[in-house]
C-alpha cells in the first residue's frame, strides 16, 4: 500500500472519533506532581528550576501588571515542548503541526494582549499604528499598513509553528526513506544518509524546543507592547 508522505499528519481517528483531543491531553500526566516531602527528586527540582528560569528570564522587561500571565505562558511553554518532543517519537501524531490548533492557541493570546492594551492603555495602543513624525500625506497608508501588520500577528505565530515542525517531519521521513531504499543497493551511501539522519534528529529536538520558546516569547513582547 502506498502512503502519502503527508498522511502522518492526518489527525487520528478511532471509530469515528478524531484522537487529537486525548493527544493534547496526555501529555500532562507525563509532568511530576508536587509531593508533600521536604525534599523533591531530581525530576521535580530540575522542573522547578527550568520554569522559575523561564520565567525570569521571560518577565523580566515586563511591568508588574504582566506578571499575571507567568503561569499561563509557563504552562504553554511546557506544554507546546511536551507535544513537539512526543511527535518525533515513531508512530505518534504530533498535535502541533495543525495550522488549526496551532491558530486556536494564537488568535487568543494576541487578542487578550490588544483587549488589555486597549482597556488599559488606549491612547498609546492605538498610537501605534501611526508612528511619530509621519508625513500628512502617509497618514491613511501607514494606519492601513500597520493594521494589516497588527491582524497578521497571530497568522504568523500559527504558520511558524505549523510550518517549521511539518518541514523538520517531513525532510526526516525523505531521509529515512533514501536509507532503507539505498541500503541494499549502496550500502555506504545509506550508512551516510543514516548518519545524516541522526544529525537531523538531533537538529529537530532543538527547533521543537526552540519553536516553543519563540512561539510564547512572541505572545510576551506583544503583552509587554499592551500592558
Amino acid at each position: 500500500m502506498n502512503l502519502s508522505f503527508f498522511d502522518q499528519f492526518m489527525s487520528p481517528v478511532f471509530l469515528g472519533v478524531p484522537l487529537i483531543g486525548l493527544s493534547m491531553l496526555l501529555p500532562w500526566i507525563l509532568f511530576p506532581s508536587p509531593s508533600s516531602r521536604w525534599l523533591n527528586n531530581r525530576m521535580l527540582t530540575l522542573q522547578g528550576w527550568f520554569v522559575n528560569r523561564f520565567t525570569s528570564q521571560m518577565f523580566a522587561p515586563i511591568n508588574v501588571g504582566g506578571h499575571k500571565w507567568a503561569l499561563a505562558l509557563a504552562s504553554l511553554m511546557l506544554f507546546l515542548i511536551t507535544l513537539n518532543m512526543l511527535g518525533l517519537l515513531p508512530y505518534t501524531f504530533t498535535p502541533t503541526t495543525q495550522l488549526s490548533m496551532n491558530m486556536g492557541l494564537a488568535v487568543p493570546l494576541w487578542l487578550a494582549t490588544v483587549l488589555i492594551g486597549l482597556r488599559n492603555q488606549p491612547t498609546a495602543a492605538l498610537g501605534h499604528l501611526l508612528p511619530e513624525g509621519t508625513p500628512v500625506p502617509l497618514i491613511p497608508v501607514l494606519i492601513i499598513i500597520e493594521t494589516i501588520s497588527l491582524f497578521i500577528r497571530p497568522l504568523a505565530l500559527g504558520v511558524r509553528l505549523t510550518a517549521n515542525l511539518t518541514a523538520g517531519h517531513l525532510l526526516m521521513q525523505l531521509i529515512a526513506t533514501a536509507a532503507f531504499v539505498l541500503l541494499p543497493l549502496m550500502p555506504a551511501v545509506a550508512i551516510l544518509t543514516a548518519a545524516i539522519l541522526f544529525l537531523l534528529t538531533i537538529l529537530e529536538v532543538a527547533v521543537a524546543m526552540i519553536q516553543a520558546y519563540v512561539f510564547v516569547l512572541l505572545i510576551s513582547l506583544y503583552l509587554q507592547e499592551n500592558v
